[in-house]
């Protein structure tokens, strides 16, 4: 129900004639619907047992290729997060308006569906498909109703990941060559390393991870707003699901051997990306390069390879979703008030704008980490796991942690305080009751996780 029903809602409002209010309306209603899904399959999920909700039909006999779907603790934590960020991209975008609505809310319901197909896929070649099926509408969507640059933006994003999701194909097909079957929990392990780099390489186009994210700034800067959050907050976690559903217990000899490599690459994506979004001149740029950052710290919690680690990773992949989606829409908010996201053009919102300032300053103090967050948590979990690998790791770590702190309070001031800035009208109104009714119940999320981490923690099962 999670995957079809957003999948049948984007047919209805593809189909029919309707009009455009209407449309936007049932993609919202639909939307939420998935969430109350989900809500169901977590009151009604097992935490003590291994793989829940699952549901198996063979698909291509000849190849062993079965419909294989299913849910652990952690990856239901995963949808949960997709599905509600999901609803609040609609949300927003309904109540901002987009040109062509019933294409525009049909791509959005469908880009949903496939997300959760790949956070519930149990075979490799069902994965692919449901990975593929991902980026069809985000090409459209980024390629057709972003900002003046998206063909530029959309062209690189198609390269890179075509190159990624090509590698990775060649991958599936000699894991399933060499294993005699593409079930994830029955084929076993491998000891191939140019297979686990195959991979590691398509996960990490797709986080993205240094070096290979070369298409994140024009796409996060091109596209409309909660697209951006989409991209950045649930999207690149389909990497995260891979590291942590393939890569690493499929592949547990490669994982060992190639993980000081792994790690080094992710150390210096946290500190380059870190670096470059302190120096970021506008405000999606700032959110754009802390997603790099924060995607390389969860690769280094998840290549920990213990339970610790793990435990770090799945929490941040929540935190980073949640965070980076409200910073986003919020980002959109501002750029429709002052038509930049310029910060040296922006400055003195917070004056006569509360709303605003409240909603900015709690996602900002999250993203930065205080201690008694739940980004926090997810970070200190992460640090602890790579400890035991080298105390280098946990201090570099810790480095670009004190520089998510300078460029988000580099971000608050340049917004909120200071002079006004020359975009800043005066007439410039503070949030709508519309808009925060879409981002308060993100941030009302991370401060419900900062209360009670354990919440995920300790459900997770892997």
């Amino acid at each position: 129900m999670l995957i079809a029903f957003p999948v049948a809602a984007a047919l209805v409002v593809w189909l029919l004639p309707w009009t455009n209010q209407v449309a936007g309306s049932l993609a919202l209603l639909a939307a939420l619907v998935d969430v109350g899904i989900w809500i169901n399959a977590l009151t009604r999920f097992d935490f003590n047992g291994g793989l829940e909700f699952e549901q198996q039909e063979e698909w291509f006999g000849d190849l062993g290729v079965s419909y294989h779907v299913g849910l652990y603790g952690w990856s239901l934590w995963l949808v949960g997060m997709a599905v509600v960020v999901s609803a609040a991209a609609i949300a927003y975008a309904y109540w901002n308006g987009r040109e062509n609505p019933r294409a525009y809310f049909g791509l959005m319901l469908f880009l949903t569906g496939a997300i959760v197909g790949v956070f519930s896929s149990q075979d490799l070649l069902v994965f692919y498909v449901f990975f593929e099926a991902m980026l069809i509408p985000l090409y459209v969507l980024v390629g057709v109703w972003g900002g003046p640059g998206r063909l530029g933006a959309t062209i690189k994003f198609v390269i890179y990941t075509m190159a990624g999701s090509l590698l990775m194909l060649a991958a599936i097909v000699a894991y399933g060559l060499e294993r005699g079957s593409f079930d994830i929990p029955e084929s076993g392990t491998s000891d191939n390393h140019w297979i686990f780099l195959g991979f590691v390489i398509a996960f990490a186009v797709k986080a993205p991870l240094f070096p290979l994210h070369g298409w994140l700034p024009d796409a996060y800067r091109e596209s409309s707003a909660e697209v951006s959050a989409v991209l950045s907050g649930v999207v690149s976690k389909a990497a995260g699901f891979g590291f942590l559903a393939i890569a690493v217990p499929l592949f547990p000899g490669p994982a060992d051997d190639l993980q000081p490599l792994v790690l080094g690459l992710a150390t210096a994506g946290l500190i380059y990306g870190s670096y470059l979004a302190f120096r970021a001149p506008d405000v999606r740029g700032v959110i754009a390069y802390s997603s790099l950052a924060q995607m390389s710290l969860i690769t280094i919690g998840i290549f920990a390879l213990d339970d610790l680690g793990r435990s770090g990773a799945v929490l941040h992949m929540v935190n980073h979703g949640l965070i980076s989606a409200a910073l986003f829409l919020l980002a959109g908010a501002v750029e429709r008030r002052t038509a930049t996201g310029d910060l040296n053009r922006l400055g003195g919102m917070a004056r006569g704008r509360p709303a605003l300032a409240t909603v900015l300053m709690a996602a900002g103090i999250i993203a930065l980490a205080v201690p008694g967050s739940s980004a926090f948590a997810g970070e200190f979990l992460i640090l602890s796991g790579i400890l035991d690998d080298g105390w280098g790791w946990a201090v570099a770590g810790a480095f670009a942690i004190v520089l998510a702190a300078m460029y988000m309070l580099r971000l608050i001031s340049a917004v909120l305080h200071e002079d006004v800035g020359p975009a800043v009208p005066e007439e410039a109104l503070d949030l709508r009751p519309a808009e925060l009714a879409v981002i308060v119940p993100l941030v009302g999320c991370l401060l419900a996780l900062s209360a009670w981490p354990a919440a995920i923690t300790e459900h997770l099962s892997f």
